[in-house]
């Protein structure tokens, strides 16, 4: 790459959003485009999360692009292995690798005026761009939180996002930080060969069972021999995982089934009265992201593992502090403490009109149209932006549904003959007010937990209040009464 070339749009990013983007770009005719990643390879949060156990809690069927099946699943709950490679086969097979650059991280990324461009400074050099899609994601920042002292350790820290596989476990003692979906993956994985396993728990999570299977070969043939049936699955899967709605968000009574679920697979799996306590929430399920997993109590019942319930406050030397004074000496600590969502990174180096940044136009709080439109921003579009997230089906459906809005946007953009296209901000701020208002009433807002789903004002920016189709439904085509469409200074109504 020179010092400064123009395309026609940049792709940041290339997990599930980024390739999908790419995909898509391909299918509409549109080849001038470039996918940047920093890594050196695909895969977004799937070729970042190698720690032990690492697997998808949506069944494979679901996760994964609708336009690209795979019949060769390996299991029912695909493991990260089979999900990277899912990913670069299909860089392979539609065609993008051309497009792909890695190695090329974004420093900056600056909204021109006077020349209606993105200019996108790297660390190879600076790309001027007509369109500008953000596909970096809201889990590709690892969260390790302040601890006083934990500069001073003289032993092994790391994030589970970047786990040091160079580093041998077995025999020494690990303090392991946070009970969300990593650290329920990996602690039955690691117990076993550690001396000791210190689990740190502010808040114990809803554990249901994980139906996991291996697929038999003749189940492999019959996805590749009769696609109907594979779509069948799919699309029986997807409505199954529809219903979770109605008890998150119409009448939380029906979480009571759930729950009950869940207690019985704790009770089963735990039988000391002490620690079922322990690991038994006291808050709505659902309120917290629900987690799959068959070995995780069985493991915290092991001689060698301890539940702290309690939030890890300082370390002292060795020595691991918890908020209510349990202190324990430990060669490691692994932190499971999830990643920078509602104050993604990203957000403080891309910058709109007048050089303000999108950090900047979310003080009062995350927020765009669509989850995909940001009002200010001209020709951006933010993949997995506020209010995509998902705690109940696959994040894939969300990504594909925000590509064909952005697709549509740039398709307008190109038939117009504009420069611009950009969100109304009063449109953006209808859009949300409607958004936060769904929230009431409902587990995220009415079942008794903090959740990593709310931000510093208790909004809830992460998740979308309700069924998927209804996002589809109302999100994959751009409105164009919802934009300003226009050339250099002078808007004309779309």
């Amino acid at each position: 790459m020179g010092l400064e070339e123009r395309v026609g749009v940049v792709i940041a990013g290339s997990g599930f959003a980024g390739i999908g983007m790419a995909i898509r770009l391909r299918r509409e005719g549109i080849e001038d485009f470039v996918v940047l990643e920093r890594a050196g390879d695909v895969g977004g949060t799937w070729r970042d999360n190698t720690y032990p156990g690492a697997a998808c809690d949506v069944p494979s069927h679901l996760y994964s692009f609708s336009f690209a099946p795979n019949p060769d699943w390996e299991h029912n709950f695909s493991r990260q292995r089979e999900i990277r490679e899912y990913l670069r086969r299909c860089t392979r097979e539609f065609g993008i690798m051309a497009h792909l650059r890695f190695g090329v991280e974004v420093l900056e990324a600056r909204w021109d005026e006077e020349l209606a461009e993105w200019e996108i400074e790297t660390n190879r050099g600076v790309i001027r761009a007509r369109v500008f899609v953000s596909a970096m994601g809201a889990l590709s920042e690892p969260k390790i939180p302040g601890i006083p002292g934990l500069e001073g350790f003289p032993g092994r820290v790391f994030h589970s996002a970047r786990w040091d596989h160079g580093y041998e476990l077995r025999g020494r003692r690990v303090a392991v930080v946070g009970t969300g979906a990593s650290a329920v993956q990996f602690v039955p994985e690691i117990q076993p060969e550690v001396e000791r396993l210190y689990l740190f728990q502010r808040t114990p999570p809803w554990v249901i069972p994980r139906r996991d299977r291996r697929y038999r070969d003749f189940e492999r043939r019959l996805f590749r021999l009769v696609p109907g049936y594979q779509r069948a699955l799919r699309g029986l899967i997807y409505w199954g995982r529809e219903l979770y709605v109605l008890g998150f968000v119409y009448d939380r009574r029906i979480m009571k089934g759930l729950e009950l679920l869940a207690r019985r697979h704790l009770e089963r799996q735990v039988k000391d009265p002490v620690l079922r306590r322990k690991l038994t929430p006291d808050y709505t399920i659902g309120c917290k992201r629900i987690l799959l997993s068959n070995d995780y109590y069985p493991a915290l019942c092991r001689p060698n593992a301890e539940v702290i319930c309690s939030g890890l406050s300082r370390v002292r030397g060795s020595e691991v502090v918890a908020s209510d004074g349990t202190a324990r000496g430990v060669d490691a600590i692994i932190f499971a403490t999830g990643f920078h969502v509602t104050d993604m990174p990203a957000a403080g180096f891309i910058r709109g009109r007048g050089g303000t940044t999108l950090a900047g136009s979310w003080e009062g709080g995350m927020q765009a149209y669509r989850g995909t439109t940001v009002a200010g921003f001209p020709n951006f579009f933010l993949l997995l932006g506020p209010n995509t997230g998902l705690g109940h089906n696959s994040q894939v459906f969300m990504i594909e549904v925000q590509i064909e809005h952005a697709v549509d946007c740039i398709r307008h953009l190109r038939r117009s003959g504009a420069a611009t296209v950009e969100v109304r901000p009063e449109a953006q701020r209808a859009y949300n007010e409607r958004v936060q208002r769904a929230f009431r009433g409902t587990v995220w807002t009415e079942g008794g937990c903090r959740s990593w789903y709310l931000d510093e004002q208790g909004r809830n920016t992460t998740l979308w209040p309700g069924f998927t189709w209804r996002f589809w439904l109302r999100s994959r085509r751009m409105d164009p009464a919802d934009y300003l469409l226009g050339e250099r200074e002078r808007l004309v109504r779309a």
